[in-house]
């Protein structure tokens, strides 16, 4: 039988040992570690461990059953979090986008060249627009209109549709729509936003319009997990890149593009990779 391979996220109060006890223990269930990155916050005490490793003579099932029956009694944790991932398993994502089309074609492109470790089961957009420059990628377009005043309608069909797509993650190619508080709590799974600006600076609409008012000398992109408070998330990826008193809002919105595109690959990536774990509204993103 082939090792099947996984990956263990762990997060928990940090205590001498725990490096020790997991390794040992995964050495006794007949695993090979392959790589291991840790982290310790001294800050706050917290310790975090993404461990890549084979299990020799258990399928990833009985693997999970096993570590499940036997890791929480494994020392006495505080705090702790952890989830197991088959590495054999692709994520199937769904592409969100309304009228702007550099993150989408991007995202397509990098999917169709395996630069993406999941499958892209649809794109899915509030305007059809864009569905000529999706069609060459044979990934399905799909519309659900937001019409005014028809918010809730339209996310009770996106949830219904997500669900029968069976989709793991959601990202936010440019999206132009704030999901409701209401949506987020029934949805419960990981949604990436970029978002046009280094955040915390300039949140909201009209980024780029606030940064030339501003007068500042860098703009930047974001990428990060959306939750109820609006581009304030745990952030996965940033980038920079320097303006003058020059550049119009056109002009910074061409230069931004060019981030945006990079930076939500990055986060997607690393998101994929299992590479992000979450700590209150932070990351710690092992690359």
């Amino acid at each position: 039988m082939p090792a099947a391979k996984a990956t263990l996220l762990i997060s928990c109060i940090d205590r001498p040992g725990i490096i020790a006890r997991v390794a040992g223990h995964l050495f006794d269930l007949d695993c090979n570690i392959i790589t291991s990155d840790q982290y310790s916050d001294d800050e706050d005490g917290h310790f975090f461990w993404r461990i890549h490793f084979e299990s020799k003579s258990r399928p990833f099932a009985d693997l999970a059953r096993d570590l499940e029956a036997s890791f929480a009694g494994l020392r006495p944790w505080e705090q702790l979090r952890w989830s197991l991932h088959d590495a054999a398993r692709r994520e199937r994502i769904v592409i969100m986008v309304s009228r702007l089309a550099h993150c989408m074609i991007d995202l397509l492109s990098r999917h169709h060249a395996l630069e993406l470790d999941a499958d892209v089961v649809s794109v899915i957009s509030n305007h059809p627009d864009l569905e000529p420059l999706a069609r060459p990628f044979n990934v399905p377009f799909e519309v659900i209109a937001v019409p005014k005043g028809g918010k809730p309608a339209a996310e009770a069909a996106l949830l219904k549709r997500l669900g029968e797509l069976n989709a793991d993650t959601v990202v936010l190619a440019r999206y132009m729509q704030v999901l409701s508080g209401d949506f987020l709590r029934a949805w419960l799974k990981p949604i990436v936003n970029i978002h046009h600006s280094f955040l915390p600076a300039f949140a909201g609409s009209r980024p780029y319009q606030q940064a030339r008012e501003r007068g500042v000398k860098l703009i930047g992109a974001t990428a990060h997990y959306v939750t109820e408070e609006l581009d304030a998330g745990p952030i996965i990826a940033q980038a920079t890149t320097a303006i003058t008193h020059r550049d119009s809002v056109a002009d910074l919105a061409r230069k931004g593009k060019d981030l945006e595109v990079s930076v939500l690959a990055k986060a997607v990536r690393a998101h994929l990779n299992k590479q992000v774990l979450t700590h209150r509204n932070r990351t710690i993103v092992f690359e």
